[in-house]
């Protein structure tokens, strides 16, 4: 008992471990840390567009409403020392015939909402600015102006945000495993991937990158050293018709990185294979990525996907994504290399070839032997 619970311990530390050396995850995140970088952090605010989108909606929301409160506020100050100044308040007790700055401003409360008031522009018509003060009119339009400024950006700010082609790219899978089996007499590693909206993308093209630990011949160990996969589909790997659920395929022949890779030594190798798929969304014209990634474990050898594409009685082709990640177990050989060895052997056997030194005599047997 013993045994068998330090065994599930230790595979459930191997799982994560391995889990903690995934550079993409499932759903395309990169997992990756910056550090010691010697540029400060107020390069970030020379591209304060860019910072603001990648910034999380919990902060986007914080600056959103402290951006918009900091200003009336600050301006509510603002026109409360001109009311001071003017001595427009109450506390001064100012005459019947003094005209103040603005109309019914009698402490900081009501400079704060004529500050809101002229910001947003509703003009409640019960505070406004007199011609008395040259002060209050210059005033007036600079918030006016910092007002419209204020708005565009944060509101042009959320529009970006939420038409980001990131979350079109939330609508692509990729299923839970890799395959790998025969595919047109050839081995090929396949993955499915399908389009949960009906609107297309325009101009796709997937590829991938295979990352894993290599040394060079010189002894430089190198991490994170990236090979490129070709994936196709039958139709080529560029403008993909995506309307349906396409499997892609990469073949694995003698230029492939899964020549040398055998059905009993995938699970010993240590790489992770990154998938990327790129198009433009077709309602917006916006670029789209899509990534996610594969390790060993997720590589299932000796399956391929089942069907998920029917035809109805009436007409009509119906996608059945229960089927999406699931597999079959098929007959595949246990590595590419022992395929195509054999693949050689049987060409050679149905070849024919002359020996120029070969010559046929015929001997005639007597028998000797005697009764």
């Amino acid at each position: 008992m013993f045994n068998y619970l330090r065994k599930r311990f230790t595979s459930h530390i191997t799982e994560r471990s391995r889990r903690r050396a995934r550079l993409v995850s499932k759903d395309g995140r990169c997992n990756i840390e910056f550090g010691n970088v010697e540029q400060s952090r107020f390069v970030f605010l020379v591209d304060i567009w860019t910072t603001i989108l990648d910034l999380r909606w919990r902060y986007k929301m914080t600056i959103f409403i402290s951006a918009f409160l900091g200003s009336w506020f600050l301006f509510g100050l603002l026109w409360y020392v001109v009311a001071y100044i003017h001595k427009d308040l109450p506390e001064f007790n100012p005459s019947i015939n003094h005209t103040p700055c603005v109309e019914n401003i009698n402490g900081l409360t009501s400079a704060f909402l004529f500050s809101l008031e002229t910001q947003v522009t509703i003009g409640y018509g019960f505070r406004c600015v007199t011609e008395q003060c040259v002060t209050a009119i210059f005033l007036l339009i600079f918030q006016s102006i910092l007002g419209v400024i204020i708005n565009s950006f944060m509101c042009g700010a959320i529009l970006a945000k939420i038409s980001r082609s990131k979350n079109r790219a939330k609508t692509i899978t990729f299923s839970k495993n890799a395959v790998i089996s025969k595919r047109g007499g050839k081995l090929c590693l396949l993955i499915r991937v399908a389009n949960l909206r009906k609107s297309l993308l325009i101009g796709s093209h997937i590829y991938g990158k295979l990352l894993k630990t290599t040394i060079t011949p010189e002894g430089e160990t190198i991490i994170l050293d990236q090979v490129n996969i070709e994936f196709i589909v039958d139709a080529g790997n560029e403008n993909l018709f995506f309307i349906s659920p396409l499997t892609i395929y990469h073949i694995i022949d003698k230029n492939s990185p899964f020549f040398h890779t055998a059905a009993e030594t995938i699970l010993q190798q240590d790489f992770e294979l990154v998938v990327f798929l790129d198009g433009t969304v077709e309602a917006t014209s916006a670029t789209c990525q899509v990534r996610t990634s594969y390790i060993p474990e997720e590589v299932l050898w000796g399956y391929r996907f089942a069907p998920i594409v029917s035809k109805t009685k009436e007409g009509k082709y119906r996608v059945d994504f229960q089927n999406f990640s699931k597999t079959v177990a098929v007959e595949t050989p246990h590595c590419a290399f022992c395929l195509y060895n054999e693949k050689e052997a049987k060409a050679k056997e149905k070849k024919g070839y002359d020996n120029p030194g070969f010559v046929l005599s015929e001997s005639s047997e007597t028998s000797d032997t005697k009764m």
